[in-house]
């Protein structure tokens, strides 16, 4: 399969600075994508245009992945209001955690790794206004979508916010120079930014290179952004959304969902994703896609080793896997999500039910054991018992506590 039938198949193709798609397939590109240090970590709703570039890599491209601490110092616009301006400190440490997040992602791939501050930190302003201000029209930028929203929204903009895109312009013709850069790539609301750098290659440079932009992704369970859950966004980073968490995510995607993901956000081929989709079709209540997915996905963001954890730990809670057989990594991982008490041999399973608060009182907690409404490791129970080290006590179907 081509790649560009491969990007249309998957769902990347939205917007692109060319009609004849045959420009993909015939062109050897170097291509960068970037995002800039807004906060320390990815989430997952910025994962497809990283997935995206992994494609044009996977076929032999060149792929520059830019950090953008020269555009983070100033922040691209929002839709309705003005961005925080951040402190420099705060940049310069989202900086460095995005560098290692990008370069994970790629982990075993060639790419090339670069920050604008690097170009950007260096420019005069005259110079600036001569050289590139003057390849921008006023109207063509007043007329692009991001400016338009922002206006609707009636906030108005800085001047700061507004030269973010002759920045992001200059990131474009400044690769394009030095590294031969022909192609960026990127979500459909950056295209107005991505218009910015091709425009100004062709003003300065009498040249013709291109964008692409891939749809932002929509929930279609909740018609939010990707990636947007109640308790905010799903982040890449273990430390702002644990991998347990992150598992659970993308397992708990609708059917169809789940197969739209598979061809976005993993690298398996058309024949096993095709296969997957057969095979889930035939027993939906199996749930094989989002728990392929759910595999996949954290394998590729968080490693194998951690996502295996992941796994056996969702087994235990909600499988038939014995918590006996789980390894220390296993059971640190359900600590984190789940109450956890310490062993005694002088604690009651209705202690353990009141100590987390499962149980309000010794007569409620002794109801719910009398009621088979409580199990240890799998198993139900009808009278109160003594703790055991290392076990897994359930209440009802979706209340767990660990004893360590």
């Amino acid at each position: 399969m081509k790649l560009s039938e491969e990007l249309k198949w998957r769902g990347f193709w939205n917007q692109a600075t060319f009609t004849d798609q045959n420009i993909i397939d015939e062109k050897d590109f170097t291509l960068y994508l970037g995002a800039d240090p807004s906060a320390d970590s990815l989430h997952v709703g910025h994962l497809a245009f990283y997935m995206m570039g992994r494609q044009f890599l996977e076929r032999g491209h060149k792929v520059i992945l830019l950090v953008g601490g020269g555009t983070g110092v100033i922040g691209d616009m929002r839709d309705t209001e003005e961005r925080e301006l951040k402190p420099l400190d705060e940049i310069e440490h989202n900086k460095k955690a995005l560098s290692t997040q990008v370069s994970s992602l790629f982990s075993g791939q060639d790419f090339t790794l670069v920050d604008n501050y690097d170009w950007l930190k260096d420019l005069q302003l005259l110079p600036f206004l001569r050289d590139i201000g003057k390849k921008f029209n006023m109207a063509e930028l007043t007329g692009r979508d991001f400016f338009k929203a922002r206006i609707k929204a009636g906030g108005g903009l800085s001047f700061a916010e507004f030269s973010y895109t002759l920045l992001q312009g200059y990131d474009f013709w400044h690769l394009h120079k030095n590294h031969g850069v022909n192609l960026q790539i990127g979500g459909s609301d950056q295209w107005g930014n991505l218009l910015s750098g091709v425009e100004l290659i062709r003003k300065k440079e009498s040249a013709e290179v291109y964008a692409m932009t891939c749809p932002l992704v929509i929930n279609k369970s909740t018609g939010r952004k990707f990636g947007k859950s109640e308790g905010g966004a799903v982040w890449l980073d273990p430390a702002k959304t644990s991998p347990y968490k992150f598992y659970q995510f993308w397992l708990n995607s609708d059917d169809q969902s789940a197969i739209d993901y598979l061809k976005l956000f993993t690298l398996l081929g058309r024949e096993q994703i095709e296969q997957i989709e057969s095979d889930h079709q035939a027993n939906l209540s199996a749930r094989l896609a989002q728990k392929i997915l759910a595999l996949e996905v954290t394998k590729l963001v968080h490693g194998e080793d951690i996502a295996k954890n992941v796994v056996k730990a969702t087994e235990v809670l909600f499988g038939n896997a014995d918590i006996a057989g789980s390894n220390d990594s296993e059971i640190e991982i359900l600590s984190n999500e789940i109450p956890t008490i310490e062993f005694s041999n002088r604690k009651s399973i209705s202690d353990a039910l009141i100590e987390t608060k499962l149980a309000k009182s010794r007569g409620e907690a002794r109801r719910l054991i009398t009621s088979n409404a409580v199990s240890v490791n799998t198993q139900k129970i009808a009278e109160d018992q003594p703790v055991q080290a290392k076990s897994l006590i359930k209440k009802g179907k979706n209340s767990f506590i660990l004893v360590k």
